[in-house]
């Protein structure tokens, strides 16, 4: 998959690497939290590791940001060769990490008290082990370059010696300047520039008409934190909605945003980068909008009317429904969703899957009710058990929003084929 992208193939390996690094700094809090008793030297271990990996995602940051600024960027050779020292560092930190993981899981009694903790960490371990199998053929010297000029990819890699974790420094960083192409022009501002996402017009309101490009908010929650408890708890909805959604929101914006530039400029060297950030981001921001509302304290039970008969009619019964959808939830692999969607085209219900917000999904269909089951939303409470996270969601359905939902998507309905 990575190996598609051409010239731009370094912007692609920035976007790993930093979706990689950020999803390892969060594995860190992740087994703090489900083994509050951790003895203080793997605390103060995880600790710096978190600083490390939040260091490597910063550098991919700016590295990226640099090699959007300009098609000629994205090419630059030394940005190719930045590129290729960060993959090698985020492969070294990611080999160590896996090493003093496993060391964790031998020799920590904490870890061992908690019944789940093995598993959990063996998971955190094949997540970043999965990383390493995505990159392997590029980290290798002069990888990126071959497979930028569609040559063929080596299969032949040298083995490197896991070395100690440290942060990763640019030595020669790149200037922020936009206009500077030549791959001479490097100064040491970029190495203290943060990589920032445009501001959202707060002073849109609901019902004012259409969103402007890049004027995507965060929606409030329609209750309290802590209004789901004990079914999802507070932690979980606070960080879940304040840190998550609004990540997603921020970089629809910036996708926007760029897209926009391109139509006035006409340049869409990147489009490819930017169509992708749209699609994740967009599902993730709406998604999420639909997931809150569908959910309150005073939710449970069953739906009623319409909504229950065509559910009946279309699934067989309510818990010929359920059974389908929990599974379907439960089985989706990595992070995504569970959606039960209206299709205007079949005229019925179907419940669908989504890896990563928008794979695996349908188009010309209207979502009804989703559950998220990225592990950001179920692993400080429920740890690896995702069965007994969607056993609560169901507690917290608000089947009224979703009847609502249907009997306006129901009255769409295309010429059926």
């Amino acid at each position: 998959m990575l190996l598609v992208y051409g010239p731009y193939l370094p912007v692609r390996i920035l976007e790993e690497i930093r979706f990689w690094k950020q999803q390892e700094s969060e594995h860190t809090d992740v087994i703090k939290a489900i083994v509050p008793g951790l003895e203080p030297g793997y605390v103060q271990l995880l600790d710096d590791w978190k600083i490390v990996l939040e260091e490597t995602t910063h550098v991919a940051n700016q590295l990226l940001k640099y090699a959007l600024s300009s098609p000629e960027a994205a090419c630059d050779p030394k940005l190719v060769q930045q590129t290729e020292r960060l993959l090698d560092t985020a492969f070294r930190q990611s080999r160590e990490f896996i090493r003093q993981l496993y060391y964790i899981l031998e020799y920590s009694a904490a870890v061992k008290s908690v019944p789940l903790a093995k598993t959990v960490l063996l998971h955190i371990i094949r997540e970043s082990e999965y990383f390493l199998g995505v990159l392997e053929t590029l980290n290798s010297p002069g990888a990126i370059k071959r497979n930028m000029e569609e040559l063929p990819a080596i299969t032949d890699l040298q083995e490197t010696t896991a070395l100690p974790y440290q942060p990763f420094s640019i030595e020669e960083p790149f200037s922020n300047d936009s206009a500077a192409s030549s791959s001479d022009e490097f100064d040491s501002t970029v190495q203290n520039s943060v990589f920032l996402s445009p501001v959202p017009d707060q002073s849109r309101k609901s019902g004012d008409g259409p969103v402007p490009i890049g004027g995507h908010t965060l929606p409030p929650l329609p209750y309290a934190y802590n209004a789901l408890e004990p079914h999802i708890d507070e932690k979980t909805v606070r960080i879940h909605h304040d840190i998550h959604h609004k990540s997603y929101v921020d970089n629809l914006n910036k996708a926007e945003k760029k897209l926009q530039e391109a139509r006035k400029s006409g340049n869409f060297d990147l489009v490819k980068h930017w169509e992708r950030e749209l699609a994740f981001n967009g599902a993730g921001h709406y998604l999420h909008t639909i997931y809150w509302d569908t959910m309150n304290p005073q939710g449970g039970g069953k739906p009623e009317g319409d909504l229950a008969e065509q559910i009946r009619r279309d699934f067989g019964s309510y818990d010929a429904f359920k059974n389908q959808f929990t599974n379907a939830a439960d089985k989706v692999e990595g992070g995504g969703w569970a959606i039960l969607v209206w299709s205007p085209r079949a005229h019925r219900l179907e419940i669908l899957m989504a890896e990563k917000h928008q794979n695996l999904s349908q188009w010309d269909v209207v979502p009804l009710l989703p559950i998220d089951v990225w592990e950001h939303s179920y692993y400080l409470k429920h740890q690896n058990e995702r069965a007994k996270y969607i056993a609560n969601w169901w507690q917290v359905v608000y089947w009224p929003e979703v009847a609502e939902r249907f009997a306006k998507a129901s009255k769409l309905k295309w010429q059926p084929f």
